[in-house]
C-alpha cells in the first residue's frame, strides 16, 4: 500500500565497527614501514632488493589463486612485509620469491584465502625455506657494512640451484672487520657470549632484517595498540611468557643461561609477538584464551633457544600456537548466563 514505511530486513551484523580489514590492513602496512626502512638503511640495496621480490611474489601469488579485488585488501602486502623481515639480508632473491609462493598459496589460499588460514601465512612461508635452504637462511651479514647502497651482497643474485659464493671472502674485500656470521643469538648458544642489551634494543647486530631494533618493534607495535588494531594481551603475555620462563633458568644457572632482558630484546621475539602472534585469525577470541596462548609462545620461544638445535623459536613457537587456538578457545569459553555447570 502507498503511504506506509516500507520495512528493510537485513541479516547480521547490525552494528558495525568504525574500521573495517582493509583499513586495518592499511594501517598494518604503515606500522610495517619504519622497519621496512630501518632493515633497509642497516643493510643497502639487497634489502631493498629483497623486500621487492618478496612482496610482488606474495601479490602475484595471490592474483594467480584468488580473485583481482583481494589484490586491494593489503593483506598479501603484510604478508609480503612480514616474510621479509624474517629472512636474512642477503637471502637469494629466487628463495625469497618461493617463499613469498609458498606464504600465500600454502600458507593462505590453501585453506580458503582470507580469514581461513590456521597458520600465519609469512611463518609458513619462513619456515619452508628453514628446511628447504638451511644453509642460505642462516647466512647473516653485519648491519651498516661499507659500500651497502653502491652494490650487492653477492649471495643476492645467486641463480636457482647453484652455490652461493662465499660470503665471508666478500666481508674482507668490502672492510667488514666485524663480520662473525653469528647473530646475537647463536654468540650465546655456542659461545657463551653475550651481545649487550643496549645494542640489541637500539639496533647494532647481525640477524634477519626485522629483528635489529627491539626499540623500532616496540614502537610500532604501540601504535597499532593505541588504534586497537591489535590485543594488547597477547603481545604482553608473550613477552611475560618468556621473560618468566628465562628468569627462571637463568636462577638456576646464571653462567649458562641469559637473562630476561637479553631474551626479550635479541632475535625475533619482539617482532614475533606484535606483528605475528596477533594475527586476528591465529590467535584466540576469549579473553583468556588470548592470554593462555601468549604464554604459551614465550615459554615455548625461550626452551628451544636454550634446548633446541635451532637458535632461535620465535617462528615455531607461534606456529604452534596457531595450532593450539581452536583448543584454547573451546577450553576457555565463558558459561552463558544463566547455565548450570556440569
Amino acid at each position: 500500500m502507498t503511504g506506509k514505511a516500507r520495512i528493510e530486513l537485513r541479516p547480521t551484523p547490525h552494528i558495525h565497527a568504525p574500521q573495517d580489514v582493509v583499513v586495518i590492513m592499511r594501517n598494518v602496512v604503515l606500522a610495517c614501514l619504519p622497519l621496512v626502512a630501518w632493515a633497509i638503511w642497516q643493510y643497502g640495496l639487497s634489502a631493498l632488493a629483497l623486500c621487492i621480490t618478496v612482496v610482488a611474489a606474495c601479490l602475484l601469488t595471490e592474483r594467480l589463486f584468488g580473485r583481482a579485488e583481494t589484490l586491494h585488501d593489503w593483506s598479501a602486502v603484510i604478508t609480503g612485509l612480514l616474510l621479509f623481515l624474517t629472512l636474512p639480508p642477503g637471502f637469494p632473491l629466487w628463495m625469497g620469491a618461493v617463499a613469498g609462493f609458498i606464504a600465500i598459496g600454502l600458507g593462505k589460499m590453501l585453506f580458503g584465502g582470507l580469514g581461513l588460514n590456521v597458520f600465519n601465512p609469512a611463518l609458513v612461508g619462513r619456515a619452508f625455506v628453514q628446511a628447504a635452504f638451511p644453509v642460505a637462511i642462516t647466512t647473516w651479514i653485519p648491519a651498516f657494512f661499507e659500500g651497502r647502497f653502491s652494490g650487492f651482497i653477492p649471495s643476492t643474485f645467486t641463480t636457482p640451484f647453484t652455490i652461493p659464493p662465499e660470503t665471508a671472502a666478500w666481508a674482507g674485500k668490502v672492510a667488514v672487520d666485524a663480520f662473525t656470521g653469528a647473530t646475537p643469538l647463536a654468540l650465546a648458544k655456542f659461545e657463551q657470549t653475550l651481545v649487550p642489551a643496549r645494542e640489541l634494543f637500539l639496533g647494532s647486530t647481525a640477524g634477519s632484517a626485522g629483528e635489529s631494533s627491539a626499540l623500532l618493534v616496540l614502537l610500532c607495535g604501540l601504535y597499532l595498540a593505541a588504534r586497537k588494531m591489535l590485543d594488547w594481551r597477547i603481545p604482553v603475555s608473550v613477552l611475560a611468557g618468556a621473560a618468566g620462563a628465562a628468569s627462571l633458568f637463568h636462577l638456576l644457572d646464571p653462567a649458562r643461561y641469559p637473562d630476561a632482558g637479553f631474551m626479550l630484546f635479541s632475535g625475533g621475539l619482539m617482532l614475533g609477538a606484535w606483528f605475528m602472534a596477533t594475527d586476528m585469525v591465529g590467535s584466540p577470541v576469549t579473553p583468556l584464551g588470548v592470554v593462555i596462548y601468549g604464554l604459551l609462545i614465550g615459554v615455548v620461544t625461550v626452551i628451544i633457544r636454550l634446548f633446541g638445535g635451532l637458535t632461535e623459536g620465535v617462528m615455531y613457537a607461534i606456529l604452534l600456537g596457531n595450532a593450539a587456538t581452536p583448543l584454547i578457545d573451546q577450553l576457555t569459553q565463558p558459561r552463558v548466563f544463566g547455565e548450570k555447570r556440569s
